[in-house]
């Protein structure tokens, strides 16, 4: 199995950078993540509902371009499911347990996500009712998809 994060705009800060890069060496060992950076939308200053949801369904395109028949998707979404790390470790095995090909986590762009992108999605997760900017919570989900492993392999990381 794979794990793929497809996540919507670029990455700039340089500290953010580097964590993710800790994270994705360290997983190297342990299953392949692949992170998938995709374009975000030009929003128009005062847009109106419709065009953000025009923005929304664009990047929703880009997204699904990237997901294939037979992956499971997990999208992340304030009102999603709360998860401990050992939910999260759980879904993970599962995921591998029973032969899915690639587990695709996503963080939209923000304005959120489109409808269509939740009716696709597997799962729902919430890191918490607050909202985080997502160039942050790009670093906190590699860190817990690695945690995740390390819980499922016994590790003493995770206390």
């Amino acid at each position: 199995m794979k794990i793929k994060l497809i996540v919507v705009g670029k990455l700039k800060e340089k500290y953010l950078k580097e964590g993710i890069a800790e994270y994705v060496k360290r997983m190297s060992t342990m299953l392949p993540l692949e992170i998938i950076e995709l374009a975000d939308e030009k929003i128009p200053e005062n847009a109106s509902a419709k065009e953000q949801e025009a923005v929304k369904e664009s990047e929703a395109k880009k997204i699904l371009a990237r997901v294939q028949e037979g992956d499971k998707l997990a999208i992340l979404a304030i009102q999603g499911k709360l998860m401990s790390s050992e939910d999260l470790a759980a879904t993970v095995k599962n995921a591998e347990v029973y032969g899915t090909r690639n587990l695709v986590f996503v963080i939209g762009g923000s304005l959120g996500l489109a409808d269509v992108v939740y009716k696709r999605s597997d799962i729902q997760i919430s890191f918490g009712r607050m909202t985080l900017p997502h160039q942050l919570m790009r670093l906190v989900l590699v860190e817990q998809i690695y945690r995740a492993q390390m819980i499922n392999r016994g590790s003493a990381y995770h206390k």
